[in-house]
This record gives structure tokens, C-alpha cells and sequence, in this order.
């Protein structure tokens, strides 16, 4: 099989079909340590990406390139099929580009709406905080996403993990997102809740929103997500579908570098 290359049909996977994101020759060195090296990757609507690795493969920093938090040495991002140029978390934003991370990055002591709303709060005609407004819209949008949720009064700290992610993807698609990266969605989760964020995740895939999911437990990969890169060393040892590739496939893919016969090999992979 040949190796994977951007503008393959291997690499593209739908033909005929503009990638929502494609990143192509993604490259970040931190002195002489190349912690991304010439990565090719994509993304289409309505898909969910996995991206696996050990801690230091590189995942996070190519993640981190595309939100703009770190700013790549190298490569192309193109946002539907237009070259972005991504230098800041602002211009991500602006191509409909938000980060979920393992954090969530809520603000604790406020409620729902006030965390949707964080930094760009409604205003009255008289300047004050529209309270109202920014609940009905809190209203409005989980209502779409996770019909379930009635907490809106209570102050985040008291939700459940589940309940805290629903508000951090609405925070995200309530201002246009296209692409989520979500960082570690089910770490520390009960199984309960983990199916809560499965079910916010079916429910984003339905809309057309395309998701990078950075994970390293396996079985939320192959439960969550279409397809997957594996990453080692700064660079891609292969993609896959994850109906044509079993668990200790990817364990290998992930350990050995070894890339199984239904995985496209990257520069990465091991050769035999």
C-alpha cells in the first residue's frame, strides 16, 4: 500500500469531497527536537478524527497548531479548501475553528450562561449585563445539544462532568464552530457520563461539525470516531478506518509502529 500522502485518495477518503480542515506538512521543532515532523492530516463534515499516541508523540503540539496556540515552523492549513492563515487562537475562531480541552476552562463560580457568554456578554441599551438574553440563548442552544440539561441557574462548580461538557461544546458552536478539537472528553469520567458526551458527540457529527479527538484511550477511539491517525515520534505511522482495523492493530500502530494491511502508512511507519 502506498504511503500516505496529502492528495492521495488514501488520504483524502471521500472522493470528489473538499476536507472541511487539511493540514499538510506540519512541521514545529523546540531546539533540536522535532516534535512535529511533516504531518498530513485531515478532516471532513460530520466526521470524528481520532488521534492517537504516547505522551511526547506530537499530537498535542500539532493541535495546538491548528488552534493557534503555537505557531508552526511549516505547513499548510486549508479550511474548505481555502489556505488559512492561522497564527493565534483569534484567527482560528474566525475560520469557525474552537478547542475543547480537558480543562474545559470554565468559569467555576458563574452558571450556564454566564460561561456561554464569557468575555462576549449581552448588553441592555443602558450598558448593564443582559441577563435574560444571554439565559434564553443558553436556553436556545442546549436545547439543540443536550435537551436533558435544566441546571441553568446553578453555578457550574455543582454540575456533573457530563453537564460541564455540555456547556463548554455549546460555549463552542454557539459562535459557528465547524471544527471542535476536543481534548480528552471522557478523562475521569463515570461510564454514565461518558455516554452523555458520546451522545453530544453523535449529536455534533449530525450537524455537520467536524471533531479532532485527542485521546489516548482506545476503546473511546473505536467507539467515537471514523477514523484515526496514529502518531509517534513527530510523525504519522498510519490512518485508518476504525471498522477495518482491531484494537491491537492500532496498540501496535501506537508501540511498534507497525502499521497493519487495512492502515495507510505514513513516514512513521516501520518498514519490514
Amino acid at each position: 500500500m502506498s504511503e500516505l500522502a496529502a492528495g492521495s485518495p488514501a488520504h483524502n477518503t471521500r472522493e470528489g469531497e473538499t476536507p472541511l480542515v487539511e493540514m499538510t506538512g506540519m512541521s514545529k521543532s523546540f531546539g533540536g527536537l522535532h516534535a512535529v515532523d511533516r504531518i498530513d492530516i485531515n478532516l471532513f463534515p460530520g466526521e470524528v478524527v481520532g488521534i492517537l499516541g504516547h505522551n511526547g508523540a506530537g499530537k498535542t503540539v500539532l493541535i495546538k497548531m491548528l488552534s493557534g496556540a503555537i505557531r508552526r515552523d511549516s505547513g499548510t492549513i486549508r479550511v474548505n479548501g481555502e489556505e488559512a492563515p492561522i497564527n493565534n487562537p483569534r484567527d482560528a475562531k474566525d475560520y469557525g475553528i474552537e478547542t475543547i480541552y480537558q480543562t474545559l476552562a470554565l468559569a467555576d463560580n458563574v452558571d450556564a450562561a454566564s460561561n456561554l457568554f464569557l468575555g462576549r456578554e449581552l448588553r441592555t441599551r443602558w450598558g448593564t449585563l443582559d441577563d435574560a438574553a444571554m439565559e434564553a440563548e443558553a436556553r436556545k442552544v442546549m436545547g439543540r445539544l443536550n435537551p436533558r440539561f435544566v441546571r441553568f441557574k446553578e453555578p457550574v462548580i455543582a454540575l456533573s462532568g457530563g453537564q460541564r461538557q455540555s456547556v463548554a461544546i455549546a460555549r463552542a458552536i454557539h459562535f459557528n464552530a465547524h471544527v471542535l478539537i476536543m481534548d480528552e472528553p471522557t478523562a475521569a469520567l463515570g461510564p454514565q457520563e461518558t455516554a452523555q458526551v458520546a451522545d453530544l458527540i453523535k449529536q455534533l457529527k449530525a450537524e455537520g461539525i467536524g471533531i479532532f479527538l485527542i485521546s489516548h484511550d482506545i476503546h473511546d477511539v473505536f467507539d467515537l470516531a471514523d477514523r484515526l491517525y496514529v502518531i509517534k515520534s513527530g510523525q504519522v505511522v498510519g490512518m485508518a478506518s476504525t471498522k477495518e482495523v482491531t484494537k491491537d492493530e492500532v496498540l501496535g500502530m501506537i508501540i511498534l509502529g507497525k502499521c497493519p494491511p487495512n492502515a495507510v502508512p505514513g513516514p512513521g511507519a516501520i518498514r519490514d
